[in-house]
């Protein structure tokens, strides 16, 4: 098993933060909103196609969950080796884009053994390639509360796990994130986590459809509590149909996605609002050209009301 300190990252880091693509940050300009998606959305797409259709549709950013189905990115061409991350970040200036955060897999909710060394260790090396590449996140998960695992006992490795992610990161501009998620959206459990894990490398991704799918608590409940831990989003819509959740393009489902979105932008949120279509996981929804064309004119046309 691969162990990490922060050492090698810091050595590691310096290889290519000469290329990186300063002079992007976070700040908006007047009812333009920052927009990103995930690659959740395309997952049959090139790097290279990514980067154009983003380009193509004025998005900002691009949030990387996988490319062409490969979750662990770390093993994908355009950021295997120190070339491959230099073009990358090339590519990346060219179309005015920045990565707005990268997904690993990583579970926080493992009790100590090899399933939680894993699942630590795919997280710093995402925050080690986060960091070569001047990506600001790391996403990470929860996740569960296992059966036969008590329930604030997982609480509490979720926490630490949390706490030892952010303390890896401190010598780095990454902030890790932790995703409403899983078992984890109910606002009081994500309220405790964040204030024992309070760090200035770890944070919060609201995923808006995430938690109101299952415990209808209003966006006005939830960002009075979370408010100050969330950094990033996760925007996305579906309803209930013959009661099955399905997933619809934004604006046409049931989740009070916009009434989250106006207290983000009342509230001086300066993130990105990143649009997460889970066509890898659910194929038969729209097409990634309908979807990802579909969400910066929704978003656009709701900030110009």
């Amino acid at each position: 098993m691969n162990h990490f300190t922060r050492r090698k990252f810091l050595n590691t880091s310096a290889v290519l933060l000469g290329t990186s693509v300063t002079g992007f940050s976070f700040t908006k300009k007047k009812d333009h909103p920052l927009l990103s998606f995930s690659t959740l959305g395309c997952p049959d797409w090139s790097f290279k196609e990514i980067v154009d259709f983003a380009a193509a549709h004025e998005y900002r950013g691009i949030e990387i969950r996988g490319i062409q189905r490969e979750l662990d990115i770390t093993k994908c061409p355009a950021f295997r080796n120190a070339q491959n991350k230099r073009n990358t970040l090339t590519l990346m200036k060219e179309k005015k884009l920045q990565f707005a955060g990268l997904g690993s897999s990583a579970n926080l909710h493992f009790a100590e053994g090899t399933e939680r060394t894993k699942n630590m260790d795919e997280a710093r090396r995402f925050i080690e390639l986060a960091q070569e590449i001047d990506c600001p996140f790391v996403r990470v998960f929860p996740n569960n509360f296992p059966k036969g695992q008590d329930r604030n006992a997982t609480i509490d490795l979720i926490t630490k796990g949390l706490l030892e992610l952010g303390d890896f990161s401190k010598d780095s501009k990454v902030t890790v994130l932790m995703e409403t998620h899983g078992d984890l959206v109910k606002s009081e459990d994500l309220q405790k986590i964040m204030q024992h894990a309070a760090h200035a490398h770890t944070g919060l991704v609201w995923d808006i459809a995430n938690m109101w799918s299952v415990t209808k608590e209003s966006p006005v409940e939830v960002y009075q509590k979370l408010k100050k831990y969330i950094l990033h989003t996760h925007i996305k819509d579906n309803k209930l149909v013959n009661g099955k959740l399905q997933y619809t393009l934004l604006g046409r489902g049931e989740v009070p996605v916009f009434e989250a979105i106006d207290l983000l932008k009342k509230g001086n949120y300066r993130g990105y609002y990143s649009f997460e279509w889970e066509k890898l996981w659910h194929p038969e929804i729209a097409e990634p050209e309908v979807a990802l064309a579909d969400y910066p004119k929704i978003m656009k046309a709701h900030f110009n009301k």
